[in-house]
């Protein structure tokens, strides 16, 4: 589990630097892929390029980090077939990561596929958090704790929450962060796309306080519900803030931050819910002669 942490919080990182390379206008501070350049692979000293090649250098720490996560599922006794199988999915999921990323700067940072860039960012911190809860029970089908028509409107709370990250891009693909002056823009009002990702948000948090109320009125605490909720109302303030600002980058920047906080916190409530089948002692206590004296 720990180790998985620790490729988690890279996974997450690289999130933060990728934003700061777009934010930066950093996006083709090398404009060839894997190298900088046709004549270099590492670019010459300037901000603009060593902000983008950084994020690439960076992308070889995360691989390290996810390799160990398969390591020790390997390692790991008693060995289990499910834990090996999502780690391998981190790894697959980060090569998809770095080729999608050398597509991205070879396409100039087309909106589409920087959208793509990050929401596969999202499915792979999704994979963490579901294999830090595999490894926190047994191998056995997971149960949840709640009725099934509260484990449901949990489920669709995260979904809701997931298509809020959508939008989010489809605003940012639209807005005036591109990454570089020569990449698109996805030709839409961004007043429209702003409203629909404001719609997104509202019915997110009205999914979460009608959770916590109908949790209360079952008798159970909606602790898990809280950090959530806070997060859901800071990120749409912030939000308001940066559009009627005019989509300054500090605040953008702090936005994808929040966004990806809030997107963990709701996946920790929901898989918070699940119980997994404690696993039986790895070697089988013997019984002694003496044992059998006893009686």
């Amino acid at each position: 589990r720990k180790v998985v942490v620790v490729a988690g919080a890279l996974l997450v990182l690289i999130v933060f630097t990728g934003a700061l390379v777009r934010l930066t206008e950093s996006g083709l501070g090398c404009e060839d892929w894997p190298t900088c350049s046709e004549e270099e692979f590492a670019p010459e000293w300037g901000f603009h390029p060593w902000i983008e090649f950084g994020n690439r250098l960076l992308s070889g720490v995360v691989s390290v980090g996810v390799a160990a996560a398969v390591l020790s599922a390997y390692l790991r006794t008693p060995r289990r077939s499910d834990l090996i199988i999502w780690s391998w999915y981190l790894v697959a999921g980060v090569l998809a990561q770095i080729v999608l990323g050398g597509i991205t700067v070879l396409y100039d940072l087309h909106p589409l596929l920087v959208s793509a860039h990050f929401l596969l960012s999202m499915v792979l911190l999704w994979n963490v958090m579901v294999l830090l809860a595999k490894a926190r029970g047994g191998r056995g089908t997971p149960r949840s704790t709640l009725p099934d028509p509260l484990t449901r409107h949990s489920l669709a709370t995260v979904i809701v929450g997931s298509l809020l990250l959508v939008t989010g891009t489809v605003v940012t693909g639209t807005g005036p962060n591109s990454g570089d002056f020569r990449a698109d823009r996805l030709n839409f009002s961004l007043s429209d796309v702003a409203q629909l990702h404001g719609l997104a948000a509202w019915l997110t948090l009205a999914l979460l306080v009608s959770l916590a109320l109908r949790l209360r009125r079952a008798g159970i605490a909606p602790t898990a519900l809280q950090a959530p909720i806070v997060a859901a109302v800071l990120q749409g303030a912030l939000g308001y803030a940066q559009y009627n600002l005019g989509v300054p980058a500090p605040l953008v920047m702090v936005h994808i931050v929040g966004a990806v906080l809030f997107f963990l916190l709701l996946l920790r409530m929901h898989l918070g819910w699940f119980e997994r089948p404690i696993e039986d002692p790895p070697h089988p206590v013997s019984t002694t002669t003496e044992d059998l004296a006893r009686g």
